[in-house]
């Protein structure tokens, strides 16, 4: 086992214990507000773009429009969902795919499997380390910054990683989340979709 690995076991382990109240009261504000399923899931790619059920909890309802088509994330991000994702709160639940070995607690965040497609070769190597609940991106921009400037960030973490520079993420996203920075895009309520970068093989 490494390095990284035994603290990530041990991390995800003292944080699903710490933080079970956060969680539960989490779980119960969800099944209140949206009723079931209390959790999302969904197939991401992780280490080596090998697919694996990230599950983090629900923050959007399943209203859709008169033709059955579901309505833009702004109109279906409820209330408690935008609580969830200014705290942070809604990814609780990844620290269980962290214990399974499927997320570290630092890496490149997992995205849409539809996006691996539309990489560039340097783009790609973020998946060259396992994906992470917080990252060199989310604490240098998260959401308020371009795919392209995201996606730069990941590829120098995957050169530059180290147990001090997990460290520093880690407290760094503590601070971040305590200030609530960088949530959302500038012009959306999540993250706009990557179509691909023009001009870059």
């Amino acid at each position: 086992m490494t390095v990284k690995r035994a603290l990530d076991v041990v991390g995800a382990m003292l944080g699903l214990v710490l933080l079970s109240p956060f969680i539960a009261a989490a779980a119960a504000a969800v099944w209140l507000s949206m009723g079931r399923p209390v959790l999302f899931r969904q197939t991401r790619p992780g280490l080596g773009e090998r697919p694996f059920t990230m599950v983090k909890f629900r923050t959007m309802a399943n209203d859709r429009d008169a033709s059955g088509r579901l309505l833009s994330d702004a109109e279906r991000l409820t209330r408690t969902g935008r609580w969830l994702r200014s705290t942070s709160i809604d990814e609780l639940p990844e620290l269980w795919n962290v214990l399974m070995g499927e997320m570290s607690l630092v890496g490149p965040r997992p995205l849409l499997t539809s996006y691996l497609g539309r990489y560039s070769v340097e783009q790609a190597r973020r998946h060259d380390v396992k994906p992470g609940i917080t990252g060199w991106a989310q604490i240098n921009g998260r959401n308020s910054i371009s795919w392209e400037e995201k996606f730069a960030l990941d590829v120098w973490y995957v050169d530059h990683q180290s147990t001090w520079l997990d460290a520093k993420i880690l407290f760094a996203t503590v601070l971040q989340v305590i200030r609530r920075r960088g949530i959302n895009s500038a012009d959306s309520a999540t993250m706009p979709e990557f179509t691909g970068t023009r001009g870059v093989e």
